[in-house]
């Protein structure tokens, strides 16, 4: 009997975990912490606009720039670019003074989004990687050429956009370098902005359609979404580089997401390069959606059609020319993608 009781008492002990045990406290304890926090009354409201290890810079309300930190207060809330934060300590010295110290503002509160736009690493990929926050607007940056148009991305982020309630664009960098014709063509049908931004950039055209607005800029490496944000906001000072002549890819230069004010009011955001857009916290039933035009003709497919099967209503569609066929191959990859990794 002693030697069951002793095995049940073991058993007991090794079902303990770390909340279980109690220490006692030793001679020197301090004062225990007040459950009460501040309220922080006097936090004013910025707009994070660049996240860095840790530091944040913000942009208050009178266009002041700001260092901070978030506050214990935060816990752990995720805090990125574009999001509307209020925070303690803005007022006094400038953003200079305080670096030289490490005297940071404090984030005391992260306010709610009306906006989120996220990507995964692949389809795969279930851990959802926020981009920015509150944005009005996504504008997808492609060149003509050097590199190449990839409507696959093209596809994907307008797929995005439409989940997070984002209004896409497209604007089409190089156009003299190679006729946009051919891009044009394809996505008039969606009723979209679609912009045309050569050598000399048409500040006023670009400026006309993101006034105002809170605009994320989002490409591959090489397409010139920094020379866009540098013809667009002056002083920006973004890194331009060129495209490998080998791979035909172009090569990170903006390695960080920066919001920047523009001089006649709202945003423009600038983001690094892109390989991938996933889209697993996208459900595939709604990804038709983000294409008017083929959602238009997909209204007569049978009942539970995939898109793939023989009687879909798409192939009528392209017969009659009322969408392009690599339209149609796109949402089928799209779909397919999707379909493989039950997302």
């Amino acid at each position: 009997m002693e030697r069951a009781a002793a095995s049940v008492s073991r058993r007991k002990t090794d079902r303990l975990d770390e909340d279980d045990v109690r220490i006692r406290p030793g001679k020197h304890k301090t004062r225990p912490r007040s459950k009460d926090r501040p309220g922080h009354e006097d936090a004013q409201r910025a707009i994070v606009t660049t996240v860095d290890r840790g530091r944040f810079t913000l942009l208050d309300e009178s266009g002041c720039q700001h260092y901070a930190v978030k506050a214990r207060e935060l816990g752990r809330k995720g805090v990125v670019v574009g999001d509307a934060v209020e925070a303690v300590g803005l007022a006094g010295e400038t953003t200079t003074e305080r670096a030289e110290r490490e005297d940071f503002a404090r984030i005391v509160r992260r306010l709610p989004r009306a906006t989120v736009l996220r990507r995964t690493a692949d389809d795969v990929d279930p851990i959802e990687r926020v981009i920015v926050a509150n944005a009005d607007q996504l504008a997808v940056v492609t060149s003509t050429t050097d590199p190449e148009p990839r409507t696959g991305l093209i596809d994907r982020a307008l797929v995005a956009a439409f989940d997070a309630g984002i209004k896409p664009m497209l604007f089409i960098t190089k156009s003299d370098l190679g006729a946009p014709t051919a891009l044009v063509e394809a996505y008039a049908p969606l009723d979209i902005p679609i912009i045309e931004a050569g050598v000399e950039v048409s500040k006023a055209g670009l400026l006309e359609h993101i006034t105002h607005h809170t605009t994320v800029l989002v490409g591959h490496s090489g397409v010139g979404k920094s020379t866009l944000v540098n013809a667009l906001v002056p002083g920006a000072d973004r890194s331009t580089g060129v495209v490998n002549e080998v791979t035909g890819k172009g090569r990170h230069t903006s390695t960080n997401v920066i919001a920047l004010p523009l001089p006649a009011g709202g945003i423009v955001i600038d983001t690094p390069g892109i390989r991938s857009f996933g889209l697993a916290h996208v459900d595939a039933n709604r990804v038709i959606h983000a294409f008017s035009d083929l959602a238009q003709a997909a209204e007569a497919c049978p009942r539970g059609c995939s898109h793939h099967e023989p009687f879909c209503a798409l192939d009528d569609a392209v017969t009659e020319g009322t969408v392009p066929t690599a339209r149609v191959e796109s949402l089928r990859r799209l779909l397919t993608s999707k379909e493989e990794t039950g997302y």
